[in-house]
């Protein structure tokens, strides 16, 4: 913020008005009208964004479930071993198979459970912000009312009768003694 006090020559003391250096809190940073709009470049849309192609699970979810290799599923222990050549062919049978029937049934199921899990996930939105969250405000305000009345009923009926009870067991005085 900017402004200050100065004396004059004849000793007057005057202050200047205080100036904020980020507009008001109206107009943030001093913005004109013009200013307020975005344009097509500043808005993205969270369906036209890049994907990466090569990290296709950034966020980690199928780490621990289907990270699923040969040496996961065939092991053979010391002293049971196989052909060399029948373990390498059961090997890449098994890589490639898992390959392409993964793409394949990518291919048929993809996009249609695709649209499927899109309405899904577009409906529980929906009634999570339409449904979910203004019946749980409207409970916490009308348990908000519940509660003070119940603390009202408490504290009146029950804080005396407790403090009278303490007051009269407080004089109860218990000792021990062992008898030899």
């Amino acid at each position: 913020m900017s402004g200050g006090k100065y004396i004059d020559e004849e000793g007057v003391l005057y202050t200047t008005p205080v100036i904020r250096e980020h507009g008001n809190i109206y107009k943030p940073n001093n913005k004109t009208m013009a200013d307020d709009f975005l344009t097509e470049t500043e808005v993205r849309d969270s369906h036209t964004k890049e994907i990466d192609l090569v990290n296709r699970d950034p966020k980690h979810l199928n780490d621990d479930v289907v990270k699923i290799d040969f040496e996961d599923v065939i092991a053979e222990p010391d002293g049971t071993h196989s052909f060399d050549g029948i373990w390498k062919t059961s090997f890449t049978t098994f890589t490639v198979t898992k390959y392409w029937f993964y793409r394949l049934l990518s291919a048929i199921f993809g996009i249609p459970l695709s649209l499927i899990w899109g309405i899904f996930f577009a409906i529980l939105s929906f009634l999570h912000i339409w449904a979910v969250v203004p019946c749980i405000r409207s409970y916490l305000i009308e348990i908000q009312f519940l509660s003070r009345v119940y603390s009202i009923g408490v504290h009146t009926l029950f804080d005396p009768w407790f403090e009278a009870m303490g007051k009269m067991l407080s004089f109860i005085k218990i000792s021990l003694r062992k008898e030899v």
